[in-house]
């Protein structure tokens, strides 16, 4: 990578960590503030219905994924006039999806809501509540997505953290409303939700209008182009599918078995897991555009250099504040929550340990989409991922305890890491031996050596706050020293040799 390059990406890189720290404080204040006001049963309940309008999301998710490579094609190709032809062009077919997903939602998604969730009879005026602004959130959110992809294309993300910011303060002023009002919580919740998602819409909008030209709807029309995006994100639809039963579907299923309390318990879960997965996902974000670009270039080396480094990083940096999470999830929880439901520490540390999994993963499937050649792709890793909500059907029907559907996932999750570099070695070339010695052989050791003191200190001191900041103080600096001396080329050691001489010198 140029020196231009490494500066853009050190640069979005830093600013969206700082959207990060923000949104990461926020949430987590949030969580614990709704789950008191709202309690267990309510939180759960607007998570399983809300969930409803999500599990039609693979529709847009699999748009948004092809319509963010698109973009960062084109960009890469510097072919401005297809890049304006091409947003025109996704916004008519969102709006198309929008249109049908209003329709299923409103169809078959009432029928599932009304005959299948196990949701307290006095709760239903506010379950509609929660589930029509749901629809309507989420036909918000599908308008957005070409805009929210031009700036990620464009690399801006300066804009997208301002926004992501504009998210969070929105966010927290509704909890504060929340609390505030005597008026039904959970509609009231609803109502604030929805507001919070139209205010950043528009604010996306009118911002890339502004912006960038090719963000000036004209409406045009190509079925080459139409037919070029709907078989690229045919494949991605199936992939999409595959996402959120692994998700939403298992939700569904836990409420039928369990009920809204456990619904509540994996909600908890997700948002912690969601929320140290910032530190990834922002990441990533900076780094994608330009692994597109370099494939768009024909820039082989240097985009196959970037996915490697990317998904090491990546590993690494969700590790650091993970273990700490990891050992002493009983007491944070504690801290954080005033109640704590029946299986969060459970189901949150597994969350952790997937979502390390899945974070070598990110970069991988980049490149993946990077190629447009994804039929075989998705197929195989899909497939795979379909495969959880029949097994732990099969398992919570013999009587098998909730946690169950998480060590299913944890399995699925390192099948599908094997699929995507098998596939990845066969579409782009990628070197698996080569991976394995820098990456995973590199991850494995860091984290072995990190954890070894941590451990044994979680196991001789009594449980107290004492010992969770000696754990994570302990933690934090052998990470550290384990990555610098043993997860680092030599290359990237003098990188931070340099930095290091740097900011000494500058102090």
């Amino acid at each position: 990578m140029n020196n231009e390059n490494n500066k853009r990406l050190a640069k979005n890189t830093l600013l969206l960590y700082c959207r990060m720290l923000l949104t990461l404080g926020v949430s987590l204040f949030t969580v614990r503030v709704v789950l008191n006001v709202l309690g267990v049963v309510d939180y759960g309940v607007y998570n399983v219905v809300g969930g409803i309008v999500v599990m039609f999301s693979f529709v847009s998710n699999s748009m948004a994924t092809a319509t963010q490579r698109y973009f960062a094609f084109e960009l890469g190709k510097k072919n401005f006039i297809q890049l304006k032809k091409l947003f025109s062009l996704t916004i008519t077919i969102y709006v198309i999806i929008a249109v049908l997903v209003l329709l299923v939602t409103e169809t078959i998604g009432l029928w599932f809501l009304n005959t299948q969730l196990n949701i307290p009879t006095d709760r239903m005026e506010a379950v509609y509540w929660i589930y029509q602004l749901s629809i309507l959130s989420f036909i918000v959110t599908i308008l957005t997505i070409p805009y929210n992809a031009a700036i990620i294309a464009h690399e801006n993300m300066k804009i997208y953290a301002y926004l992501g910011i504009a998210e969070v303060v929105l966010k927290l002023a509704s909890v504060y409303i929340l609390v505030l009002f005597s008026f039904d919580k959970l509609k009231l919740y609803a109502v604030l939700m929805f507001f919070t998602t139209l205010i950043v819409s528009a604010l996306y909008r009118v911002i890339c209008i502004k912006k960038y030209r090719e963000c000036r709807f004209n409406f045009y029309w190509d079925r080459n182009l139409f037919g070029d995006l709907m078989s690229y994100s045919s494949w991605n639809l199936f992939g999409a599918v595959a996402g959120v039963i692994n998700n939403q579907g298992i939700n569904i299923l836990l409420n039928v078995f369990f009920g809204p309390i456990v619904n509540a318990s994996r909600a908890i879960s997700y948002h912690i897991g969601g929320a140290i997965n910032l530190f990834v996902s922002n990441f990533v974000t900076a780094f994608n555009p330009q692994i597109i670009k370099y494939y768009a270039a024909d820039e082989k080396e240097e985009m196959m250099s970037l996915v490697f480094k990317s998904s090491k990083f990546s590993y690494y940096l969700l590790f650091i504040i993970s273990m700490p999470i990891l050992l002493e999830t009983n007491y944070i929880l504690t801290l954080w929550l005033e109640q704590i439901p029946e299986y969060v520490i459970i189901f949150t540390r597994l969350v952790i340990i997937i979502a390390l999994l899945d974070s070598l993963s990110f970069p991988l499937m980049t490149a993946a989409q990077a190629t447009g050649e994804i039929k075989k792709y998705q197929s195989l890793v899909g497939g795979m991922m379909l495969l959880n909500l029949p097994l732990s059907y099969c398992a919570m029907k013999i009587g098998l305890a909730p946690q169950v559907t998480m060590y299913i996932a944890l399995g699925i999750a390192i099948i599908c890491l094997l699929l995507r570099l098998t596939m990845l070695k066969k579409m782009i070339g990628l070197p698996i031996k080569k991976y394995v010695k820098d990456v995973l052989i590199n991850v494995v050791i860091v984290s072995f050596l990190s954890c070894l003191i941590p451990i044994w200190v979680h196991f001789q001191l009594d449980e107290n706050l004492a010992r969770v900041s000696i754990v994570a103080l302990i933690a934090t600096v052998l990470s550290f020293i384990s990555i610098y001396t043993c997860g680092l080329s030599m290359d990237e050691r003098n990188i931070v040799n340099k930095l290091i001489n740097k900011y000494t010198r500058n102090r």
